[in-house]
């Protein structure tokens, strides 16, 4: 067999710089790393229900029945909906119907810690079903009603899933890595729902052609989303994010202060600790990042430093954010609109603050700025704001 005429049937892998042959046989490289226990279809209970202890907003309960209408038709969806909308809860309706078709269900995430986070809210709004979660370092049970999985975990369940339902396509590390996209095209052998407040134009052509999309441009309770201040730091951005920083916690409002590099996030920290003793730091190499983040949910601690790994899946009421170094090129327009969209998600406190310090303003400010502000008039276009 020719190197190059190799394609792997795993990943679709055929680039000979990735292609190895052991005892004269090719093998890939690229997914050789992912092993292990496949998954197995399970008799399936149709008795199953949704239960939520609250009321779906009208514009939710609309998209909700559009997207069901979508799958039942066979289409595939994508849903652009802004941070703070109640993504999650537009797709309940498809999923109670998949269950209840005896079909199987995924919710696929590119991020462990929002896998984990998520699994608690699943769990309530289907109380009879069984649920489970596969991330690294727990995957002893891989069959369920409902799987949630990181993407990673997507190689296990080969055209498995009759309904896979893909949040945050644009985010690391999915975005752009080729044999994750593979992973989950395989896993599909229905249609798929994606979520994002921030899609690709690939995303969004991807789906064109074989389905629907939904655009949400207010959140559930009907406020305008939080339009960044941008603060040029004359002095030093330490000096600046201290500022704010007292403000904030004299109020008693939690607060993050994201940083583009685990660097900066120790260096910045250093100080920031020094004077504000509450605090904690997270990022990829911390490895209590979740007792930390979960004892800044119980008000433990006062704020955290921390990089772009929370810059999704974490909701927390009268929340503050800094972002420091703001134009760094590591903070792309679409990881702002994120960041900016952790302020003002409960329906308590819909407002709040989210401050940009940098030494200049950069496009990826620009277009973050605009894009908020322009989604936020498109919403009041529409009387939903």
């Amino acid at each position: 067999m020719k190197q190059s005429s190799y394609v792997c049937p795993r990943c679709g892998n055929s680039d000979p710089k990735y292609i190895g042959y052991r005892n004269g046989k090719p093998y890939c490289r690229k997914c050789i790393g992912f092993a292990g226990r496949e998954a197995k279809q399970i008799a399936r209970n149709p008795d199953i229900f949704l239960e939520l202890d609250y009321t779906l907003s009208p514009i939710q309960q609309k998209v909700s029945k559009q997207v069901l209408d979508t799958y039942i038709s066979h289409k595939d969806s994508l849903i652009k909906a802004v941070t703070g909308a109640g993504k999650t809860e537009l797709v309940y309706a498809t999923m109670e119907y998949a269950l209840q078709h005896r079909q199987s269900v995924g919710f696929s995430i590119p991020r462990r810690d929002v896998v984990i986070d998520l699994f608690p809210r699943i769990l309530s709004a289907f109380p009879n079903a069984k649920v489970t979660y596969v991330v690294g370092g727990h995957s002893k049970v891989l069959e369920g009603d409902i799987v949630l999985l990181t993407t990673h975990q997507l190689y296990r369940y080969h055209k498995y899933f009759d309904l896979l339902i893909v949040d945050e396509i644009d985010a690391f590390p999915y975005s752009g890595d080729a044999v994750l996209n593979r992973f989950l095209l395989d896993s599909v052998r229905g249609n798929k729902i994606l979520l994002s407040a921030t899609p690709s134009k690939s995303d969004i052509e991807s789906i064109k052609s074989r389905g629907n999309i939904f655009e949400v441009t207010a959140r559930y309770h009907r406020h305008p989303l939080p339009v960044p201040v941008f603060e040029k730091a004359n002095i030093s951005v330490i000096f600046s994010c201290l500022k704010y920083l007292r403000r904030f916690l004299k109020n008693k409002q939690p607060t993050l202060v994201f940083c583009p590099t685990i660097t900066l996030s120790q260096q910045l920290f250093k100080y920031v600790n020094f004077i504000y003793p509450k605090g904690e730091i997270v990022n990829s190499e911390e490895v209590h990042r979740e007792i930390r983040v979960a004892r800044f949910k119980r008000k433990e601690l006062e704020y955290l430093v921390t990089t772009s790994i929370l810059e999704r899946g974490i909701t927390i009421n009268n929340l503050q954010v800094i972002v420091c170094y703001a134009n760094h090129p590591l903070f792309t327009s679409a990881s702002l609109i994120q960041i900016a969209g952790r302020v003002g998600r409960k329906i308590r406190n819909p407002y709040g603050n989210v401050i940009f310090i940098g030494e200049y303003i950069n496009d990826s400010i620009t277009a973050c700025i605009k894009e908020i502000t322009n989604t936020n008039a498109k919403a009041r276009m529409q009387n939903l704001l």
